[in-house]
């Protein structure tokens, strides 16, 4: 289903009126933990490194992300799946995330072109809340605890697999 601009316009009207209402978080995230995921494996010198991570292919998954977890498991993480190419200007932010992140911009071809460290926004107000662009157009972005690609030596220009996925990187002998 495709939205036209209508619906656009109400959703993007009505999406802040409903931060406002009482009653559970529309953002609540209730069994994080339980979700289903799929294996992904990020290709270095040092070996593969393997998690297990949620798949965000949806508007309304990739809008809601981490936001709202108060933790997020070791070895998990949550897949950006985007149908067309994003410009290196179009980049992430932290509303309403609670814990701090590391995020990896992935090309085309599977390859990592960016990474960076996201510390969550306390502010009320998503205006005033940075946004990480990668500097390098990107088709899917991976998010992890923050320190996980640092302490494994993860880089620009590793790859990454998913094998339920087509269109990944297939790692080097």
């Amino acid at each position: 289903m495709t939205m036209n601009r209508r619906s656009l316009l109400k959703a993007s009207l009505l999406l802040p009126l409903s931060l406002w209402l009482p009653g559970p978080s529309l953002w609540a995230q209730t069994t994080p933990d339980d979700a289903e995921t799929l294996s992904l494996a990020i290709h270095t010198q040092q070996g593969p490194h393997r998690l297990e991570v949620e798949l965000a292919d949806t508007l309304a998954e990739r809008q809601r992300g981490l936001m709202e977890r108060e933790h997020l498991p070791e070895k998990r993480g949550m897949l950006f799946v985007f149908k067309r190419e994003r410009s290196a200007d179009n980049g992430f932010w932290m509303y309403r995330t609670l814990i701090p992140l590391d995020i990896a911009y992935i090309d085309d071809a599977g390859r990592i072109v960016a990474i960076d460290t996201m510390q969550p926004c306390e502010s009320s107000s998503p205006s005033a809340c940075r946004s990480y662009a990668p500097g390098a157009a990107y088709h899917a972005a991976l998010e992890v605890n923050a320190g996980y690609f640092d302490e494994r030596g993860i880089g620009v220009g590793d790859c990454v697999s998913v094998p339920a996925l087509t269109g990944f990187c297939q790692p080097e002998n």
